[in-house]
């Protein structure tokens, strides 16, 4: 197995991420960059450096927008790191965000950078709605006549379902190309395999909002700056977290993505999100250079394949050669942040390390590695309850790993997440105590 461990020492000298606000029924208050904006002037505004002392600015984006082209390269401009710090855009669908911070620790290894600014977001409510194709021929025969006779002889020829039909470009996005299915459909194949019940899913989606809710209370999410809209309307928190979340409230709600046969539904599945998450990595040169102080290391990092329709298992094949590079067992582990894309996917994963069978036909391992302590599983909740804004997740999970670790005066965690496509990605930290 090919050995991951880093050459140079990573520090992650601090972070930021906005509120994850949730889509409500339309666009949102604020685009991508302009979340992404928001919240790397506050996370630059308290540096010793200037943002022109960065070396570049990596972005992390799954969604885009057409007038947000680059994003990476557009926020390292508006955020006032000048004409010469390069800025550019990297996507691996949900682990855009913890891709950004792989490529930069891979510049900074090479030695090609030493101070790097590096983060994710997406605003999904912002998602388009697009024209089919027939729709597009429709158009495109219209651009080609020239008389008004023509043009209206065509135009009642419109099939009113053809225009008032469009393709919800957001179900295409969580939707995988290969297979065709849905990432909810996938969480309920992993639903199947290991037998987990609709009630073991509500009561994983309840425990979330306590968790976040009780996180809130105890002021533990201080890596949020408030964002500001055009309006002047402040979003300090996120505005997902439900305090009155319960096993009766979970119960009214249908199975989304299996209407007959599942029990995967919308309210223990993570909530389509807008937000922007940055973290700055260093160098150990530059740690010097700027007298910075650290919060923590990214001592390994992991990409791992596996099959597309059990995607939401992306983290147990990422996250155990970490593992077994480091001689560790699951509870060696201080603190984990396994990315809640579903409630029944995260319950997947602990359920494939407890099996004899996965760990020996999927891992090649000789057995089981065992049951990882809920204790230490997203303490503060996750993506069920805070949201999941695609491209930014994956930076969220390190940067919130790190204050976790931190708070509870702990040395090792793991962030891990699954990713649409089949793959998993995951990042052993060592918290500065």
């Amino acid at each position: 197995m090919p050995d991951g461990r880093l050459m140079k020492t990573i520090y992650v000298v601090d972070g930021a991420r906005t509120p994850f606000l949730k889509a409500r029924n339309g666009p949102g208050p604020f685009a991508a960059s302009d979340l992404a904006t928001q919240a790397g002037r506050a996370l630059l505004l308290r540096q010793p450096f200037l943002p022109h002392d960065l070396d570049e600015v990596i972005l992390g984006c799954a969604a885009p927008s057409p007038d947000e082209t680059n994003i990476g390269r557009m926020l390292a401009l508006r955020l006032g790191c000048g004409h010469k710090v390069p800025g550019w855009t990297v996507m691996r669908n949900c682990a855009s965000g913890m891709q950004a911070l792989d490529s930069a620790i891979a510049n900074i290894q090479c030695g090609r950078s030493h101070l790097v600014l590096a983060g994710g977001v997406d605003a999904l409510s912002r998602a388009p709605l697009l024209y089919s194709d027939t729709m597009v021929r429709w158009f495109a025969a219209m651009m080609g006549m020239r008389s008004s006779a023509q043009k209206l002889g065509h135009f009642l020829k419109l099939k009113p379902g053809a225009l008032l039909s469009p393709v919800i470009g957001l179900m295409k996005g969580l939707t995988d190309p290969v297979l065709g299915l849905l990432m909810g459909q996938t969480a309920e194949n992993i639903a199947w395999r290991f037998g987990i019940s609709r009630q073991q899913m509500d009561e994983f989606a309840v425990r979330s909002h306590q968790r976040a809710m009780a996180a809130r209370q105890a002021g533990h999410f201080d890596e949020i700056v408030p964002v500001v809209d055009a309006v002047g309307k402040i979003y300090a928190e996120d505005d997902g977290v439900r305090g009155d979340a319960s096993m009766a409230g979970m119960a009214k709600l249908k199975p989304f993505f299996d209407k007959k046969f599942g029990a995967i539904t919308a309210a223990n599945s993570s909530q389509i999100t807008d937000g922007a998450a940055w973290l700055v990595l260093a160098s150990e040169e530059a740690v010097k250079k700027w007298n910075l102080k650290p919060l923590g290391r990214i001592v390994d990092s992991q990409w791992s394949g596996l099959d597309p329709a059990q995607m939401g298992l992306g983290p147990v094949h990422a996250a155990t050669p970490i593992l077994l590079r480091h001689g560790l067992g699951l509870n060696d582990i201080d603190a984990w942040e396994l990315n809640e894309a579903f409630a029944a996917q995260v319950l997947g994963c602990q359920a494939a390390w407890a099996s004899d069978a996965y760990c020996r036909d999927q891992l090649e391992l000789p057995g089981a590695l065992g049951a990882l302590d809920d204790g230490k599983l997203n303490v503060d909740g996750g993506a069920v309850a805070i949201g999941h804004p695609v491209g930014a997740s994956g930076a969220r999970i390190v940067l919130h790993l790190l204050h976790v670790l931190r708070r509870q005066k702990a040395r090792r965690g793991i962030a891990t997440i699954c990713i649409g496509g089949g793959l998993g990605g995951a990042m052993l930290i060592e918290a500065e105590l």
